[in-house]
């Protein structure tokens, strides 16, 4: 709002004892004041109070652009070249962060505070590192410019250009005013410029302060090597760079994680490869006793559960809540994670703090698929809980219907299991070899159909998996159902499977043709076949 309207409104109102509500006349020059500070302050932007006044507004402006020509023209009109906006920044802020050699020259010669600081403690010469504005910083430098400045974070020069990554201003730095610089000076939190570069993926810098001699093995407050930074941001080209230096992959940092924990905890897959080839323990634990695996487990990062699990680590370790990653992985509905834990054998038995197994969380939060993949893996069902409950009880406190149901018929299934325990390893290995090697794409849909599938059925089985190979999953999802249904119903599981692939025309399967070319399934089959007549 333009001063004389904002003077005029006053006048007006103080003009007018009534709109003023009669105030005494000492008390209307306290609001004229506070009207005149108010005016100068004015609002930029964002809406919030600015110290200058619009002469100095046009100045700063003029100086972003590098528009010396209406510079002059306000210097001449008596405008305070020195005037600082709401957060101390002048003029000369302005043209050097921009790189405005004009505007910069200009104020030089009528300015001589050149290390003039914002409110965040930023000078000309900082804010010229900070943008990679070299010719800038040569001529603060030239004109005078503290080089052993720093801002209110403790970030000085070399700070400012390697976080940013510009090279040519710390070859400047390093070059020309090395007695000046020194090269592993800490900020406020401990870091050099190496750790910042290592931070901010800044591989050339890296290099660059490698060669120059930095240290590689300091730690910052937080006990992080410039490894761990580069490792916790996925910045698998520096982390790549500084393995080679040969600093430990294996160090810990305040709170015990080493580079591979914070990879894995941000699901880095490239930098978790890269520190398992570089042989580091995949097996280390935090001080919360957690290994990469629990990480990966919470976040539900596949590649990087599969990578660890390659690696050879340990699935059944377990934290300060004596948690395993199966635990954490049933709690966060991380569901191909727990497929790729119960395929690797890990235990399903352990039981946390609360004395919770992984299926009495399941059955807690109605995890249905995840219960599932649990109940056919093999889990002991009579296991109790803090408050002396099973999973199935778990599941029925909770009103899971669906849970309940699967836990009684996987409890029915196991009692016939316990009784039957060598036509159940046949039964086993048939039903796995069948869905994963021999059956074709469609095939177990036929056999399906043969066994009185609906097409509802099919098209529920076929929803849980997607991918070309998901066939796979679908036939052996099946095949499970059929074995418990039939095993329930007290019937000849033998019986049916060897009915069922002469059924489908599959006689290679079933033992009747001449032609056995899977003679591992043909065998076990007849023999079952033969133990059951």
């Amino acid at each position: 709002m333009p001063t004389q309207t904002l003077t005029y409104r006053f006048r007006f109102a103080a003009g007018s004892p009534h709109l003023l509500g009669g105030y005494s006349h000492a008390l209307t020059l306290v609001i004229f004041v506070f009207f005149i500070i108010l005016v100068r302050s004015g609002c930029d932007e964002s809406g919030l109070f600015s110290f200058l006044i619009r002469s100095e507004k046009e100045f700063h402006d003029a100086a972003k652009r590098n528009d010396t020509d209406k510079m002059r023209e306000l210097m001449k009109k008596g405008v305070d070249i020195k005037a600082k906006n709401k957060v101390s920044r002048t003029a000369l802020h302005w043209a050097a962060g921009a790189g405005n050699e004009q505007a910069l020259r200009l104020l030089l010669d009528h300015n001589n505070e050149v290390d003039v600081e914002d409110s965040f403690g930023m000078n000309p010469l900082l804010l010229a590192a900070w943008f990679g504005r070299l010719k800038i910083l040569q001529i603060l430098v030239a004109s005078g410019a503290k080089l052993n400045c720093e801002n209110k974070n403790g970030l000085g020069l070399l700070h400012c250009a390697a976080q940013r990554g510009h090279s040519r201003v710390l070859e400047f730095i390093m070059e020309d005013l090395v007695e000046d610089v020194l090269l592993d000076r800490v900020d406020n939190s401990g870091k050099t410029a190496f750790h910042l570069a290592a931070e901010h993926g800044q591989l050339e810098v890296v290099e660059f302060l490698i060669g120059m001699g930095c240290t590689h093995g300091l730690k910052d407050k937080d006990e992080h090597m410039a490894l761990h930074l580069a490792a916790k941001h996925g910045h698998n080209e520096v982390l790549q760079k500084l393995v080679e230096t040969g600093v430990d992959i294996d160090e810990r940092n305040i709170d015990g994680l080493t580079p591979l924990h914070l990879s894995s905890d941000g699901g880095h897959y490239e930098c978790v490869k890269l520190l398992l080839q570089a042989c580091c323990n995949v097996n280390a634990l935090t001080n919360k006793n957690m290994n990469a695996l629990h990480y990966v487990a919470q976040h539900g990062f596949e590649r990087e559960t599969s990578l660890l699990l390659e690696a050879g680590v340990n699935t059944d370790t377990v934290d300060g809540q004596h948690t395993s990653p199966l635990h954490i992985a049933v709690l966060h509905n991380h569901t191909e994670v727990v497929r790729l834990l119960i395929d690797a054998e890990c235990d399903l038995d352990i039981s946390d703090h609360r004395l919770q197994t992984a299926l009495h969380i399941a059955a807690e939060h109605g995890r249905q698929d995840i219960a599932e993949m649990i109940l056919i893996a093999g889990v002991n069902l009579k296991l109790l809980d803090k408050q002396g409950k099973t999973s199935l009880e778990v599941a029925a406190r909770g009103n899971h219907v669906i849970l309940v149901d699967m836990i009684i018929k996987a409890d029915r299934f196991y009692k016939w299991e316990k009784d039957h325990q060598v036509e159940t390893q046949h039964l086993r290995s048939v039903t796995w070899r069948l869905a994963t090697k021999d059956l074709s794409r469609g095939e177990w849909k036929s056999l399906a159909q043969h066994w009185g599938f609906t097409d509802a059925h099919i098209r529920s089985i076929e929803q849980q998996w997607t991918g070309t190979k998901s066939f796979k999953e679908h036939g052996h999802r099946m095949l499970l159902i059929w074995l418990h249904g039939v095993v329930i119903a007290g019937e000849n599981p033998i019986k049916g499977l060897y009915e069922g692939l002469t059924g489908i025309s599959r006689t290679d399967l079933a033992g009747e043709s001449m032609d056995r070319g899977t003679g591992l399934i043909v065998d076990i089959v007849q023999k079952c076949f033969a133990c059951q007549q």
